[in-house]
């Protein structure tokens, strides 16, 4: 198999993980870039999310936290999805957003004083 270059390999994962999102049953599609000049994320269809997707073997994940950051409208959280070849996809979000996210749950209780005795 031939080697494909960034911006193809970039476009199919992009397809690739709009895909995986739909088999969860969410309508998303490629964002709409053009040089990157509209601020579209590279998926989109999930509210309140800006997706910067890379399929690369080798990744800065601090460049590419940087670039949603920078890319993301405002109430957006920045995520990064991310996978290697062979690999499944991984996703990285900064600290504070994960933590509202999953204290946001249902059913989320934080633990006790004597719980965290016992840990």
């Amino acid at each position: 198999m031939s080697k494909i270059n960034s911006r193809q390999k970039g476009k199919i994962g992009e397809r690739e993980l709009s895909k995986k999102f739909q088999e969860y049953g969410f309508h998303t599609r490629r964002g709409q870039q053009f040089c990157g000049a509209n601020g579209d994320a590279d998926v989109v269809g999930l509210p309140g999310v800006h997706i910067e997707c890379k399929r690369v073997e080798k990744l800065n994940i601090s460049e590419a936290m940087a670039q949603a950051k920078r890319d993301a409208l405002e109430g957006e959280v920045p995520i990064v999805f991310h996978r290697r070849n062979r690999e499944n996809w991984l996703v990285t979000m900064e600290l504070d957003e994960f933590m509202k996210y999953y204290m946001n749950q249902e059913g989320f209780e934080m633990p006790s004083d004597e719980e965290e005795e016992e840990s």
